[in-house]
């Protein structure tokens, strides 16, 4: 069967994030993770304390096995550990840990300055929540993005107000639309991270947050699959109050249904997510990827189904 979906030069029936580099450079290119040393607001009494309840202690950058290091050696000992996998591929430095804007403009400066004057460094992506851009920040890496690719990440999760606020995230729902709204007038790309399998969320609700994301249109999109950590909060409760977990059969379901409602040209950063096995405690099926994605692939093509199939551009 014929794939119908255009931006795809393989099997998939979505746009991935490579198939976006490979188009915009013509090249490989790997997003190296780095770990700046940042907080966020509700972690250091500003707001809340302790961090969104599923968040490790490294503030979602596990995977970075040299955190401590300055992020000179951090991006070049990642990229190494890149090239082994795809020699020769261009670096993209990725600021994954904690909130990479929470912090005076002159810091950020020192921060990222060397990157984006580095000319072998391809662009700069940045995750934040929306409540830590302010207006000088946003205006700095705008004038970045006019000389580097430059993205900021950032962290809904899901639109349900109820969910989040038992999972301790600090701020509503509305401050991530106010900002995609202000970043679309400038150069800057944006990527919106959606979770799965959350507490009390039924289907319809993880579609539901789907949807709410297409009518925004950022440019990129990665959906997790939640990830009981050692150590979080969350975990302690699902000790004393178990709730359900997605099986890898349901999760399955309920991505290729969310990626039926997305813009059929939105890039799709991630469809499952980095999770430790040795800190991994639910789900276990996550810790082979390849499987989950090949899962994905298998459903779209037995229901002949694609990106966008069902989206409707009047939402916006």
């Amino acid at each position: 069967m014929k794939n119908p979906y255009p931006y795809s030069d393989d099997n998939k029936r979505y746009q991935t994030m490579n198939y976006y580099f490979k188009h915009t450079y013509g090249h490989k290119v790997a997003k190296v993770p780095l770990n700046a040393g940042f907080t966020c607001p509700n972690r250091d009494g500003t707001k809340g304390m302790g961090g969104c309840t599923f968040c490790s202690a490294l503030g979602s950058g596990d995977s970075i096995l040299h955190f401590q290091d300055t992020l000179s050696i951090q991006y070049q000992t990642g990229l190494e550990r890149m090239r082994q996998k795809w020699p020769h591929c261009l670096g993209f430095a990725y600021f994954q840990s904690f909130s990479n804007t929470y912090a005076p403009l002159d810091v950020l400066r020192s921060i990222y300055d060397p990157f984006f004057n580095d000319p072998t460094v391809t662009g700069v992506a940045v995750a934040t929540r929306a409540d830590c851009l302010e207006p000088d920040v946003l205006d700095y890496l705008a004038k970045q993005a006019s000389k580097k690719e430059v993205w900021i990440e950032l962290g809904l999760q899901s639109i349900h107000e109820k969910t989040m606020k038992h999972l301790n995230r600090c701020h509503g729902t509305q401050i991530v639309w106010d900002q995609l709204a202000k970043i679309r007038h400038t150069p800057i790309k944006t990527c919106v991270h959606l979770m799965n399998s959350l507490p009390g969320e039924s289907k319809e609700d993880m579609i539901d947050s789907a949807t709410a994301v297409a009518a925004h249109h950022p440019d990129a999109i990665k959906i997790h699959m939640l990830h009981l950590l050692k150590g979080t909060q969350l975990a302690k409760e699902y000790e004393t109050h178990p709730f359900p977990i997605l099986s890898l059969e349901d999760y399955v379901d309920i991505v290729v249904s969310q990626l039926e409602v997305l813009p059929p040209d939105m890039i799709i950063e991630r469809l499952t997510g980095d999770g430790l096995a040795d800190e991994l405690i639910l789900p276990t099926w996550t810790i082979k990827k390849t499987i989950v994605l090949n899962e994905i692939d298998k459903r779209m093509a037995r229901l002949d189904t694609y990106q966008g199939k069902y989206y409707c551009s009047s939402k916006q």
